[in-house]
C-alpha cells in the first residue's frame, strides 16, 4: 500500500481533499492489495473544519510525518491559505517532508503553501486561476503556468482549482498502476480519463480585473468583443492613443503577459466555444476566431491547451454536432 497523506487545516476547501481521496480510494477498490492508504494530517493532529462547515478528524499530526516518509503528500487549498503563508507550524513540516517523499503535490491554492515553504523556487507550477497573480507576485522565483489544469515538475506536482485535483490524482494513479486502472476509476467516478493537463482553466478576460480607469481596460474589452479584428500591437496602440512601448508595459503590469499572448488566449477561448457548441468546420472557426487559417489555430491550441482543435472537439464537443474535422489535425 502506498501511504498518501492529505494535508488539511481550518477553512480548507473540502473538495481539494475529498476529490483526490475518492480517486485514490477508487484505485484501491479496483486493485485490492497494492492500492493507497489514505492519511489525513493536520497541524497538531487536531480535527479541522472545512470552509463549508464540515468537520473532519485527523489521522496524524503533520509535524510528526517527516520521520514516517510517506509515499505521496497532497496539500489542499482554500481561501484561508493567504493567512497561513507565514505559519511555520504548517510550512516547516512540508519543507521537512519534501526530501523524504516520492511526490509532493498541491491542489488549488495549496501551491501557495508549497511556495511559502520554498519548494517551488525555480519550478514550474500552477494553481487556481484566482490565485495565479498572487503566486507570481509573492513568489517571483516560481515559473507559474496559469493556463494549465496540472503541472508536473520532477517530484513536485501542482493542480489548478478544486476539481482539477481529481485530474491530477487520476494522472498519479495512471503513473503508479497503468492506464487500465485509471480508466476504471474514471469510469466509476464519471470523469474524463484524459482531460488534458494543458486545458485552459479560466476565462482570459475574467482573469484580468483591470480597474475602470486603466487606459487598457477598453482595449481588453474590444479584443474579447471581436477576436477576429486587427489586434496587432500597432493597431491596439493607435486605438488606445498609447505608444507601443507604453501599451506593452501596461499589459505586463495588468495582465502578466504581452498583447500578442493575450490576444492569442482570447482567440483560443472563442474557438473553444465554437468547437464545443456547434458543427462549423475548423477552417470557418479559424477565420471567425481571428486566426486566419486552421494551421495557425492548431499551433495556438497546442501552445495554450496542449491539444489540437480536432482532439479538443472530440473530447468536449456536443454529441449533436457533426463537424467536418478534415482540417483539424
Amino acid at each position: 500500500m502506498r501511504t498518501t497523506v492529505l494535508v488539511a487545516f481550518d477553512d480548507f476547501q473540502l473538495l481539494d481533499l475529498a476529490g483526490p481521496a475518492d480517486v485514490f480510494d477508487g484505485a484501491t477498490k479496483v486493485l485490492g492489495d497494492g492500492g493507497y492508504e489514505l492519511v489525513v494530517a493536520t497541524p497538531g493532529g487536531r480535527a479541522v473544519r472545512a470552509a463549508n462547515g464540515i468537520r473532519i478528524g485527523a489521522d496524524a499530526a503533520l509535524e510528526e510525518l517527516p520521520g514516517a516518509a510517506p509515499d505521496t503528500v497532497v496539500v489542499a487549498g482554500g481561501q484561508a491559505v493567504r493567512d497561513l503563508l507565514g505559519d511555520e507550524r504548517l510550512l516547516a513540516p512540508l519543507r521537512a517532508l519534501a526530501p523524504a517523499v516520492r511526490r509532493m503535490c498541491s491542489v488549488c491554492s495549496g501551491a501557495l503553501l508549497l511556495a511559502g515553504a520554498g519548494l517551488l523556487d525555480g519550478r514550474r507550477a500552477t494553481t487556481h486561476w484566482a490565485a495565479c497573480r498572487a503566486l507570481t507576485t509573492l513568489y517571483p522565483e516560481v515559473r507559474v503556468e496559469p493556463d494549465r489544469i496540472f503541472v508536473r515538475d520532477g517530484a513536485l506536482a501542482t493542480s489548478a482549482g478544486v476539481t482539477a485535483g481529481m485530474d491530477l490524482a487520476l494522472a498519479l494513479v495512471e503513473e503508479d498502476h497503468g492506464a487500465h486502472v485509471a480508466r476504471d476509476v474514471a469510469r466509476w467516478l464519471v470523469m474524463f480519463m484524459q482531460r488534458p493537463g494543458g486545458q485552459s482553466q479560466f476565462s482570459a478576460r475574467l482573469d484580468v480585473p483591470v480597474p475602470a480607469g486603466s487606459p487598457i481596460r477598453n482595449v481588453l474589452d474590444d479584443i474579447v468583443a471581436d477576436p477576429a479584428a486587427d489586434h496587432r500591437v500597432p493597431a491596439l496602440a493607435r486605438r488606445s492613443a498609447l505608444s507601443e512601448r507604453h501599451l506593452a508595459r501596461l499589459f505586463a503590469e495588468h495582465t502578466g503577459t504581452t498583447p500578442a499572448r493575450f490576444v492569442e488566449r482570447v482567440r483560443v477561448e472563442a474557438a473553444r466555444d465554437l468547437l464545443e457548441s456547434g458543427s462549423l468546420s475548423v477552417d470557418v472557426i479559424a477565420r471567425r476566431s481571428g486566426f486566419g487559417s486552421a494551421e495557425t489555430m492548431r499551433r495556438a491550441f497546442l501552445r495554450v491547451l496542449g491539444v489540437g482543435p480536432a482532439e479538443y472537439r472530440r473530447r468536449f464537443g456536443t454529441t449533436s454536432a457533426t463537424p467536418d474535422l478534415r482540417s483539424a489535425a
